[in-house]
């Protein structure tokens, strides 16, 4: 198989610290005692419990129920004991309706849980209510329903898959050392979507900086003429939506659009490798990989954790502080969420917990806007930050909408690459979501 290249117009090259876990090899996280799951893991509507406190439950069995199309269900990632159905702090800031199991040791799978049997098998109704029915979402951070994603709208024709490899976000190898270690599962993954959208092509695109995990792809795709590796470009965004369609592609998603408005579906390369896992195995999304690392830490890992384990935790398995942490975030440095405790558990989006000490995360006094016109130069989607984010400081959200703020994919390159150090992606942050405000209020 010939690996083909590409990439997009625009976009930044920020220090990428990835070599501290890229060659430690991928580590297995220590089995939970106790594990707190919250019934919003996903985009969309949280779940309800399904479970109260005393009820023994067992590995992969369901403890919180779907409520509505867009969502997933939730199941146990240990054997054991409730011990608490109540609001427990989430990654997000906020508190969250959740199931506390306490582990017997055993991890007892459900019963009920079989394999599915062989692709050939199943037909693609089949597959997409398996993925409803594991809890599969996607893995690459927005946890966005995968039943959704592959539940192709009439008035839209998709005729590929892409699977997202990309991994551009600094610090992070999680998805690195599945491709490594799993890529026949992404590849099965892969074709077990495909099916499932009646599609004849699919691409795997994962930057040029992992020319291992490249390799380890071509060879699990073998001589299949209907998948395609490509090799993208080191650069950030590469792994954004958009920018991995035009890359691999050539297609642009139209303004305000979705990418089946190009014909495509895109999935992370977790996420496939998931839904080879479900089939296989009959288990649902219970455990996920992810990268611990930074400054702070003393042995930077990528590990393969449990859902539910508290992020100190994980932290300890790390070796725990190598000193006071300035900062703890949860996922990458340019688009992860700040932490302010670590007391709260890893959710089914969690790729990364990073670490950062007190010199290095220092936030410099931003100064007035020279107007260089750096961060339209470097801007993936071709906005005007500078100005929106005028715009937004002046409550002009009118303006802000007219200059297509919404389009923003909040990926931070300006703010990393203005040299006034001015918080641009705030500002439109905060447009994005006012107008997202007043749009509910009108209806």
């Amino acid at each position: 198989m010939d690996v083909k290249h590409g990439t997009f117009k625009g976009g930044i090259h920020p220090p990428y610290g990835k070599e501290s876990t890229a060659g430690v090899p991928l580590g297995f996280g220590d089995a939970p005692k106790v594990v707190t799951i919250p019934m919003s893991l996903h985009i969309g509507a949280p779940c309800t419990p399904v479970v109260k406190k005393g009820d023994q439950v067992y590995l992969g069995q369901k403890i919180g129920e779907a409520n509505g199309f867009v969502s997933a269900p939730i199941h146990a990632s240990v054997s054991g004991k409730v011990i608490a159905v109540e609001e427990k702090p989430h990654p997000n800031g906020d508190l969250v309706m959740s199931v506390v199991i306490e582990s017997d040791g055993q991890d007892t799978v459900d019963p009920a849980i079989k394999p599915y049997g062989s692709l050939s098998e199943m037909e693609p109704d089949a597959i997409k209510k398996m993925i409803l029915d594991a809890g599969i979402v996607g893995l690459g951070g927005a946890t966005f329903p995968t039943h959704v994603k592959l539940a192709i709208p009439p008035d839209k024709h998709v005729d590929c898959i892409v699977l997202n490899g990309a991994e551009c976000e600094p610090y992070l190898t999680a998805d690195h050392h599945l491709m490594l270690t799993k890529p026949e599962k992404v590849v099965m993954g892969l074709k077990i979507a495909m099916k499932s959208v009646g599609v004849s092509k699919g691409y795997i695109g994962v930057e040029d900086n992992k020319n291992d995990a490249i390799e380890a792809l071509v060879k699990a795709a073998g001589s299949d003429t209907g998948i395609e590796v490509y090799s993208l470009h080191t650069k950030y965004p590469q792994g954004a939506e958009k920018q991995l369609i035009t890359a691999v592609t050539g297609r642009e998603v139209p303004s305000g659009g979705l990418p089946a408005d190009a014909g495509v579906v895109v999935m992370n390369v977790g996420t496939a490798a998931q839904i080879a896992e479900t089939m296989e195995t009959g288990m649902p999304l219970y455990k996920r990989n992810l990268t611990c690392t930074g400054d702070a830490i003393k042995n930077p890992q990528t590990l393969e954790v449990r859902v539910g384990v508290e992020l100190q935790s994980v932290i300890d398995q790390c070796g725990g502080f190598a000193s006071d942490p300035g900062k703890v975030i949860m996922g990458g440095p340019m688009m992860g969420v700040t932490q302010f405790q670590t007391n709260v558990p890893v959710i089914k989006g969690t790729s990364g917990i990073l670490c950062l000490t007190v010199e290095s995360a220092k936030i410099p006094e931003p100064s007035n806007c020279i107007h260089c016109g750096k961060c339209m130069t470097v801007c993936p989607i071709h906005l005007q930050p500078l100005y929106l984010s005028e715009y937004s400081q002046r409550n002009r959200w009118d303006k802000c909408e007219q200059n297509n703020v919404m389009d923003c994919i909040e990926c931070g390159s300006c703010s990393f690459i203005c040299p006034a150090k001015r918080t641009l992606i705030s500002s439109i942050r905060v447009a994005k979501r006012e107008i997202i405000a007043q749009r509910r209020k009108g209806n």
